[in-house]
């Protein structure tokens, strides 16, 4: 039976993973709330359509820091994709590549960094970091990524104490103390978005990730000020299910939904996307 969303791919994968894998992939800290919150937070939105525009072409085109993508769909870091499939990150960087969109390499990636740059030499990288209390060290990793063609750095801030992760401590889990997974941190939901964006005054680039499931999920990000979106549980999920092509299913989905999303709000470009799509639910 094919994989039509992304919710397919979850359910596939649950069925391939072992209990404690799946747990230390899907679960967040304490109750999750965090984690059901950002995708429910996009529930509460809708979309306006717009008709009788000439929507023949539909550019999904942007850019990130300078650098062209193919859709404002990248992928978020995440810990230890060997977890989920024998190639682990170099699968990952491939579909990336092959997508022509930028992944976030993990601090924690379960493969060397030399290996997944040569699995995808000419993808658009950057590398997400944590710093360290030796400032030594953090300038020798830097040094080294940026020897190896990462654009740019990612840093984690917002995790002083480690969230609470249950399914972790009754599985007796503990590959490091830290790992970076969706919503470990304090909430990143859609909610703030607008916030964000009118905080800065349009001096940085702004991305959101955190409870992206679907292609009007992305289009709604966009229309409330993000630049770009980037994708983590999702991409394990796919990573799961068939590897480097399950990946790219994963994007491909995210990207054809998107697709239509822009045609059925009667956006031709990113350009066009903008807050006047948006309305709220009232329930």
């Amino acid at each position: 039976m094919p994989l039509v969303c992304l919710t397919d791919f979850q359910a596939h994968a649950r069925e391939h993973l072992s209990k404690s894998t799946w747990d230390f992939i899907e679960g967040g800290a304490d109750d999750c709330c965090t984690r059901d919150e950002n995708m429910a937070a996009f529930k509460k939105i809708r979309l306006r359509p717009r008709y009788l525009k000439d929507v023949s072409k539909v550019d999904m085109r942007t850019t990130i820091q300078g650098a062209e993508i193919s859709a404002p769909i990248c992928i978020a870091p995440t810990g230890f994709h060997r977890l989920a499939w024998p190639d682990g990150e170099m699968s990952t960087a491939r579909a990336a590549q092959a997508a022509s969109i930028c992944y976030i390499t993990s601090t924690y990636a379960s493969c060397s960094l030399e290996d997944i740059v040569a699995a995808a030499p000419r993808g658009l990288r950057w590398f997400q970091l944590y710093v360290h209390p030796n400032r030594q060290i953090n300038k020798q990793l830097i040094q080294k990524v940026e020897s190896l063609g990462f654009k740019a750095l990612v840093i984690t801030v917002d995790v002083p104490k480690v969230g609470n992760r249950r399914h972790n401590i009754t599985n007796q889990v503990n590959l490091m103390k830290n790992l970076w997974l969706k919503d470990l941190g304090s909430p990143e939901t859609i909610d703030a978005l607008t916030e964000v964006v009118a905080a800065v005054k349009g001096k940085v680039e702004v991305y959101l990730d955190g409870g992206i499931r679907t292609g009007n999920d992305v289009l709604k990000a966009l229309a409330l000020g993000a630049k770009c979106v980037f994708v983590g549980r999702p991409i394990l999920w796919g990573l799961a299910c068939k590897g480097e092509h399950g990946v790219k299913e994963v994007l491909d989905i995210l990207k054809n939904e998107f697709h239509t999303s822009m045609t059925l709000t009667g956006c031709r470009s990113v350009a066009e996307i903008n807050q006047n799509l948006i309305q709220f639910s009232r329930l």
